[in-house]
C-alpha cells in the first residue's frame, strides 16, 4: 500500500491537472509514480518532466539515458523504477538481455553502454567522490564532457524517483520483470 496521499487523475486540478493531461497525452496514461509525485508536489514533477526533457535534447542517446537509469536503480534495487526502465530501455532499442546485464551490474553485449553505465554506478556509489581514473575511462571510451555532466544529471533524476518510489512504496504499474 502506498503511503503517500494519490488522488485519481480525473479529480486533479490546477498544475497538477495540468501536467498529467500532458503526460497522458504523451504516453497513454499517467504511471503511479508521476500521479504520486504530482498530487503531492506539481511543482516537483514540472522539474522532473523539465529535466527529462532537457536529457532529451541533450548529447546523451536514449539508449545511454536509459543505461544511466537501469544502472542507478539497480544499485538503489527500486523494483518501480527497474520495471519502468526495463519496458523504456526496450522501446529505445536496448536488447533484452542488456536489459537484464544493465540492471544487474553486469557486463551487457554494447561496450559503449557499459562505459556510461559502469561510470554512473561508480559515481552513485561513492557520491560523486571518484578517482580521476574513473572519468579517464569514460572519456576514453568515447564520451565528451558534455555526455559526462548530462549522466550526473540523468543520476540526480533517477535517484528521486528511485527515493520517491522507496518512500512510498509506489504501486507497480509496468510489466513485473
Amino acid at each position: 500500500m502506498e503511503r503517500l496521499n494519490r488522488q485519481p487523475i480525473n479529480e486533479a486540478t490546477g498544475q497538477a491537472a495540468d501536467l498529467f493531461a500532458g503526460i497522458k497525452r504523451a504516453v497513454g496514461m499517467v504511471p503511479n509514480a508521476y500521479a504520486g509525485i504530482g498530487t503531492n508536489s506539481p511543482a516537483a514533477l514540472q522539474l522532473v518532466l523539465a529535466t527529462g526533457d532537457a536529457l532529451g535534447k541533450g548529447a546523451l542517446s536514449r539508449q545511454q539515458v536509459e543505461a544511466i537509469k537501469l544502472a542507478i536503480s539497480g544499485v538503489a534495487d527500486c523494483d518501480y523504477c527497474l520495471a519502468a526502465h526495463s519496458l523504456t530501455g526496450k522501446k529505445v532499442g536496448i536488447a533484452a538481455d542488456d536489459v537484464v546485464a544493465l540492471r544487474e551490474g553486469r557486463d551487457s553485449g554494447d561496450a559503449h553502454l557499459n562505459a556510461i553505465a559502469t561510470f554512473a554506478r561508480t559515481v552513485f556509489t561513492s557520491r560523486g567522490t571518484v578517482p580521476a581514473e574513473v572519468v579517464d575511462a569514460v572519456k576514453e571510451a568515447g564520451y565528451s564532457d558534455q555526455q559526462i555532466v548530462e549522466t550526473l544529471l540523468a543520476i540526480a533524476d533517477i535517484t528521486f524517483t528511485n527515493l520517491f518510489n522507496r518512500v512510498n512504496d509506489t504501486v507497480v504499474d509496468f510489466p513485473k520483470i
